[in-house]
């Protein structure tokens, strides 16, 4: 089965395929379909904006897609940065500056707990308009300075329990067993298979 993943971050493809190598699905970039027209993400959930973007992409190109919306939730700061977890330092912000606006909001708060979830919507819209949504998430605690090389985003932030470390220094096999992408991607294909 063909599907195409509407999204313009190389990191998320490349963890998708990850994730997927061993099942029966071929999945698709949009540089394979050449290239999508962007999509305003201006859903109030992961959810609604996962669902925005594959309707768009299958509605585009005509193939099965699939779209995903993900970002960091912290307890201390009410759920921020949540659906603006891409642009929550701006709209070009790179990662480290990401980081850098959230340990600095956090270190205004003083003694805080640093608990936190990412969270991962993962919409499938086929051309007719059938779709369905999965999402899960990951708990974790944010540190107080980066840790690790790997990953990208909010990883190096992200302690895990689970692994003993930080998303950015656990191998991507383990990253992607635990993983709020890795967990809701086996949901969907769990669907597509059943």
């Amino acid at each position: 089965m063909k599907l195409l993943f509407a999204t313009a971050n190389a990191n998320k493809v490349r963890e998708l395929k990850q994730l997927l190598a061993k099942s029966a699905i071929e999945l698709l970039s949009s540089d394979d379909v050449g290239g999508l027209a962007p999509v305003e993400e201006d859903g109030t959930s992961f959810a609604e904006n996962a669902l925005k973007k594959a309707r768009a992409a299958a509605e585009q190109t005509g193939y099965p897609a699939i779209a995903d919306d993900s970002g960091l939730q912290v307890d201390a700061l009410g759920g921020r940065p949540g659906v603006h977890s891409a642009r929550y330092a701006g709209p070009n912000a790179t990662d480290q500056q990401r980081n850098e606006k959230l340990l600095g909001e956090l270190a205004e708060l003083g003694e805080v707990e640093r608990g936190a979830r990412f969270v991962c919507a993962i919409a499938l819209v086929y051309p007719d308009g059938r779709h369905v949504v999965v999402e899960d998430e990951c708990r974790g605690q944010i540190l107080e300075a980066p840790a690790g090389t790997g990953g990208f985003g909010y990883d190096p932030l992200f302690f895990v329990p689970e692994l003993g470390c930080t998303f950015a220094e656990a191998e991507a096999s383990l990253k992607n067993q635990l993983s709020h992408r890795g967990r809701a991607l086996r949901q969907l294909v769990k669907l597509l298979e059943s």
